[in-house]
């Protein structure tokens, strides 16, 4: 592990450090030496041109040299006004001396040699040394201000340990040099009930006395190695840690925080016991850039407070940016059912002849920044969050309302295939739902398709039966999908009142590898025709795969070839 070899510098004045981050750099010092030596070369052009009689052409005009030494005169003006803005007092000193040191010899020259110039040269020190002083008085006053507006700008104004925006600054740092590091995100516990109860002024007073019993635990360097505390905002912080050997020497050190923390915290005679949880990820074996590191802290962070365990540590795993990805794409999914914003997409299917048989209803989950959420990813997580059916029927109901509006225009027969979750499929309500839109919409049952996957007959093949004979009932059709990834089997196909029978993309994709997947997939359509289904082939993308499954009698197709899923404006262009 690299050593961070300004650490030590670093760690005995955290308000040193923070004092650097906030103030601009100094001006290099060749630039006053630049404007010393400028001085002195124009101050020479300027005695030259005072004193000489000739006269030079500019434009056409004869114009005496003697002229120019106003010009020369206020360039040289100009380089000590610039000596006091960029180098302040030091600034200020070296114009003073150079100005005080020309009245002597701009009053004997003018007592000497009768020298009138002498006199406009006096006065124009003058008006410079006062336009110094008052530039360097307002420089200051200004500078003393802006270092306050810096310094809020870098550290929390309630506790003044570092914000958010220096933490995140020195991380970078750290990264920079190529330092192992640990972030901690930390999280006090029910700290809310004390503002609600005790008061904003309380909750104010107790976060100060934490944060100061940890800046001065950072501080004593009791913990053997080296770590700073911010404030991120509310009941917020951040713990870096530094300069450890092992993992164990960063839990030893949160746990120093956390005893810390634990102790009474007395306010006008009130004791406060406060915890928290301690989120942790390390520099650069779990991320390789600031934003990233918080993120796998933070999501160690909110799984220890899901857990509500006893053990108040825990160090990121990749397995929790998952879990914390997946409660964010939860969280996205209620926030579309509550605003209406399951998006339905359609795929066409076509027969073998390319004529168009109707849809497959898809759900897509857009973000916010208009990018679509792979199904792959949401469709699971809704179901784990028992949402799944809500997505279903609110899919359900648009492409009912495009049907209708289709075929109020149209004679085709087109059918609306619509996914439906095993898990919807089985509660007690379902039927009762489906019932709802197709009344509601006013289209014939048999114009819609439902979906079910071969894995309906795991659990209760007696009740899936049942179901699925209702839904016959109603008048829809029923098509099995995925066939042949799931729980196959010939006896229960026979025993599904189905109408179609779907081949898995899978078996496509390798259909023309060889002969026995050819072989295997016509065996599948010859399977279904024997048992009365229709034969729908998922996925399809080439002609070569089109080709094989129309001399196989495949009877519909469904696929990227000839028709990817499309919004209902591009879908009701088809028909």
């Amino acid at each position: 592990m690299k050593k961070f070899k300004f650490f030590p510098s670093f760690s005995k004045n955290l308000d040193k450090s923070l004092t650097n981050l906030y103030f601009n750099r100094e001006t290099p010092k060749w630039i006053f030496t630049a404007i010393i030596l400028f001085y002195i070369l124009v101050s020479f052009f300027l005695t030259k041109a005072a004193r000489s009689h000739n006269f030079i052409t500019v434009f056409g005009s004869t114009v005496p040299v003697s002229t120019f030494a106003g010009v020369f005169s206020s360039l040289a003006n100009i380089c000590i006004i610039f000596l006091v803005v960029f180098f302040r007092k030091t600034g200020l000193i070296t114009a003073l001396a150079i100005l005080l040191l020309q009245f002597p010899i701009l009053i004997f020259q003018f007592i000497a040699n009768h020298n009138s110039a002498s006199i406009s040269g006096l006065f124009s020190n003058l008006l410079t040394i006062i336009a110094c002083i008052i530039i360097c008085v307002n420089k200051s006053v200004i500078e003393k201000y802006q270092g306050k507006f810096r310094y809020q700008a870098v550290t929390d104004s309630l506790t003044g340990l570092p914000n958010r925006f220096a933490c995140k600054e020195f991380m970078r740092v750290f990264i920079k040099s190529g330092v192992d590091f640990a972030i901690v995100s930390i999280d006090l516990n029910n700290f809310k009930n004390i503002n609600d109860i005790m008061g904003h002024e309380i909750g104010d007073k107790v976060l100060i006395e934490i944060a100061a019993r940890w800046k001065a635990l950072a501080d004593s360097k009791q913990t053997q190695t080296g770590d700073f505390v911010a404030r991120l905002g509310g009941d917020e912080f951040a713990l870096v840690i530094m300069a450890f050997q092992d993992t164990n020497d960063i839990i030893d050190t949160i746990n120093s925080y956390k005893e810390e923390l634990e102790k009474p915290i007395t306010i006008d005679d009130c004791d406060y016991f406060m915890s928290a949880c301690f989120g942790c990820a390390q520099f650069p074996s779990d991320a390789h850039n600031v934003d990233a590191l918080f993120s796998c802290a933070d999501a160690a962070l909110h799984e220890i407070k899901r857990q509500n365990s006893s053990n108040s540590i825990l160090h990121f795993s990749s397995d929790l940016l998952k879990t914390e990805q997946n409660l964010e794409i939860e969280r996205k999914i209620r926030a579309a059912l509550n605003n209406d914003m399951i998006l339905c997409y359609l795929q066409p299917q076509y027969d073998a002849s390319h004529n168009l048989r109707g849809f497959e209803a898809l759900a897509r989950l857009q973000d916010t920044d208009g990018s679509f959420i792979s199904p792959v990813e949401f469709i699971p997580v809704a179901e784990k969050a028992d949402l799944i059916d809500l997505v279903d029927i609110q899919v359900f109901k648009k492409a009912a309302a495009f049907l209708k509006d289709i075929l109020k225009t149209s004679e085709k027969d087109i059918i609306m295939s619509i996914n439906v979750s095993v898990r919807h499929l089985m509660k007690n309500s379902f039927i009762a739902e489906i019932k709802n839109v197709i009344n509601t919409s006013g289209i014939p049952a048999n114009h819609f398709e439902i979906e079910i996957t071969e894995s309906i007959m795991i659990d209760s093949a007696e009740k899936a039966l049942g179901r699925i004979n209702e839904i016959k009932k109603m008048g829809m059709k029923i098509a099995i999908d995925d066939f042949g990834t799931g729980y196959s089997s010939l006896s229960y196909l026979n025993k599904i009142p189905a109408d179609s029978l779907k081949i898995d993309k899978s078996f496509i994709d390798a259909m023309n590898s060889s002969d026995s997947s050819k072989q295997y997939v016509a065996s599948i359509i010859s399977i279904g025709h024997v048992l009365n289904f229709k034969v729908i082939s998922e996925g399809v993308e080439m002609p070569e795969q089109l080709e094989t499954l129309q001399n196989a009698g495949c009877d519909y197709i469904q696929g990227y070839y000839w028709g990817r899923p499309m919004s209902l404006e591009e879908a009701a262009k088809l028909i």
